[in-house]
């Protein structure tokens, strides 16, 4: 079991039930090596207005295609176990490049009914996107912009998992089986749908918790942690193995959460293993984009299926698809064995 410094959690008393839902037939959808061979002509043009009408299938750099075959078996050692101890209150102290706020007088780390664990995550500042010079970036990662994180909050110390999706929904969509391993295999909407179960899972309190996805910019100024290199450890892939499992070392699957090292703010597969959904709607660039950490998305509903963000790369993209600047997309419907989602819980 990996721990932070402090070494403690805490476990709300509330009671947790177990909720069933029916689910969409398990699907899996063929990725593509290179994104931009899906897009016809301009894809300025072609990703504004209706951009799903222009994606064929799921997008995403550097991949291969999703696997089809026996499912794996065998569970990782239970490294979230019981434990019951209560957090003192204690600052976050960080020591990074960028503006962060600190210290913060709240508990650092909770645990929830159903075994979620949290990481505080502090206010601050930070430039969200990638620079001209940094390998592999795309366009759409363009331009880099100021953003300010004006409240803390807590975010998932490892994707959800395919335990705690069952303890919700009652079943489990995943291609690759473990209760350790992260669910994949859902839609941004099951995703939702998830989400809304676990409000009312743990709406048992006088002061009961919110739920929900990370922003976009929530979730790459968590998982830069402070710094502004290519990834959280440096501006070369060399070390990525340590932290992420990619095309490179994956063996074509996921595996479970937390057995490789975690980034500096105690983040556990933040990148690789599984990409994971954010809030926000695709937009071609980050001209208009919020400068605070409110979610990018339209005012106006759509007459096709929104298009939205994933982050973190997976087990079959490259390690530019691991970088913390990346941004993949994918209509909101759609199911892949290589994309899961990590959940926010607010102050």
């Amino acid at each position: 079991m990996r721990l932070l410094d402090l070494n403690v959690y805490f476990r709300r008393k509330c009671a947790c039930s177990k909720e069933s839902a029916s689910m969409s037939e398990n699907l899996t959808e063929d990725l593509t090596e290179n994104p931009t061979d899906n897009l016809t002509g301009n894809p300025i043009d072609n990703l504004t207005g209706n951009p799903t009408e222009n994606l064929n299938g799921h997008l995403t750099e550097g991949s291969t295609e999703d696997l089809h075959g026996d499912s794996i078996e065998g569970l990782a050692e239970d490294f979230i176990e019981n434990s019951a101890s209560i957090l003192n209150n204690n600052s976050v102290k960080v020591s990074a490049a960028g503006s962060i706020n600190s210290p913060i007088s709240v508990n650092d780390q909770i645990r929830n009914s159903i075994g979620m664990e949290f990481v505080l995550i502090p206010s601050g500042e930070f430039d969200m996107g990638s620079p001209s010079r940094e390998k592999r970036r795309k366009l759409w990662e363009s331009p880099v912009h100021g953003v300010t994180i004006k409240q803390p909050f807590y975010l998932g110390r490892y994707p959800v998992t395919q335990e705690q999706w069952g303890k919700v929904m009652g079943n489990n969509p995943s291609y690759f089986r473990g209760e350790k391993y992260p669910v994949e295999n859902v839609s941004w909407e099951e995703a939702q749908a998830f989400i809304r179960k676990l409000n009312a899972v743990e709406n048992t309190c006088e002061k009961s918790p919110v739920y929900r996805f990370p922003t976009e910019a929530e979730w790459e100024y968590s998982a830069r942690a402070g710094t502004i290199s290519s990834y959280f450890f440096g501006d070369t892939e060399s070390k990525l193995t340590e932290y992420a499992w990619f095309l490179k070392n994956s063996g074509l699957e996921t595996h479970p959460v937390g057995l490789k090292k975690p980034n500096p703010w105690g983040l556990y597969d933040i990148y690789g293993n599984v990409g994971e959904w954010v809030q926000d709607e695709y937009h071609i660039s980050y001209k208009g984009a919020p400068s605070d950490e409110r979610a990018w998305e339209s005012p106006f509903s759509s007459v096709s299926v929104p298009v939205r963000i994933r982050r973190g790369g997976g087990w079959n993209g490259n390690a530019g698809c691991c970088r913390s600047a990346e941004r993949l997309f994918a209509a909101q419907n759609r199911r892949l064995n290589s994309l899961g989602f990590r959940v926010v819980r607010e102050l």
